[in-house]
């Protein structure tokens, strides 16, 4: 047994167990009632091809010589996507996670400048923590913002009221604020910045602390969104999110309108009224 047990990672395995139903992973139940959603420690290990001991192990965060088969095999009994299987190692092998300085972050001038040149599309840049970094003009207008403002994003989020004014389906969208902040903890276990934004936003908001208690793990990279903006109406805008290699946890959004279309024109007519 070691020492010091890995609470996240039995925290994240249970999550996803309770998550799944029998049906999805052809167990079957013969009719009988259960006590527990999801699938019991038992069924896990048959899927994964392991005694029902060495599972329970895990899932209580006693085992810390993990091998690839085995994680493999637990993440495929899992159905676990991509995203959820990188979050799943990163919990495993949390001292093989390059650790990185807490302080506050800083973008390089020639990001905030690639960012300001752009002008069909509005663009942020956003940190690990999901603080807001730099952007154009556009960028800030979208989310009501001036151009002076340094908020987190997520806080924003979850605890400005007018957020759920402008962005359509607020709650799918707060999810995947949540999920991308359980990534980040599992890249960045030991941030105290991180874990005080994550503190706050589980006392200040319920909606937050309900997401959060459902282990919601996703990678940000390409999305479509919509904003119920007060100055030019509905927008429609695809979002891509594109990593910085140099600042690993800082990334670019793109938010672009299809050419042509009504959302390209309010975009425009949107930038001529901040301009």
């Amino acid at each position: 047994m070691s020492e010091q047990r890995n609470t996240a990672l039995g925290d994240f395995l249970r999550s996803r167990r309770a998550a799944l139903s029998p049906v999805d992973v052809g167990v079957p139940t013969y009719g009988t009632p259960r006590r527990v959603p999801g699938l019991r420690r038992e069924e896990v290990a048959q899927l994964a091809g392991m005694s029902v001991n060495y599972y329970t192990r895990i899932e209580q965060g006693e085992s810390h010589q993990l091998s690839d088969s085995v994680m493999e095999a637990i993440a495929s009994a899992l159905r676990l996507d991509e995203g959820e299987r990188l979050h799943l190692l990163r919990l495993a092998w949390p001292a093989q996670v390059a650790r990185r300085d807490a302080g506050p972050e800083r973008v390089r001038d020639s990001v905030l400048a690639l960012a300001g040149s752009n002008t069909e599309q509005a663009v942020l840049v956003v940190g690990r923590r999901m603080d807001l970094l730099g952007g154009n003009r556009l960028g800030f207008a979208l989310h009501g913002l001036s151009p002076e403002q340094r908020p987190n994003m997520a806080k924003q989020m979850f605890l400005e009221r007018t957020m759920r004014d402008l962005i359509v389906g607020w709650e799918r969208e707060a999810r995947n604020t949540a999920a991308y902040l359980r990534m980040a903890t599992g890249d960045q276990p030991d941030d105290p910045l991180l874990a005080e934004l994550i503190g706050e936003l589980s006392i200040k908001s319920p909606e937050f602390a309900r997401i959060w208690a459902t282990h919601p793990v996703a990678e940000c990279l390409h999305s479509v969104r919509q904003y119920d903006h007060p100055l030019v109406g509905r927008l429609t805008l695809n979002e891509e999110s594109l990593r910085l290699p140099d600042d690993p946890g800082q990334r670019m959004l793109f938010l672009g309108a299809a050419p042509d279309s009504d959302s390209a024109e309010r975009l425009r007519l949107l930038d001529s009224l901040v301009s």
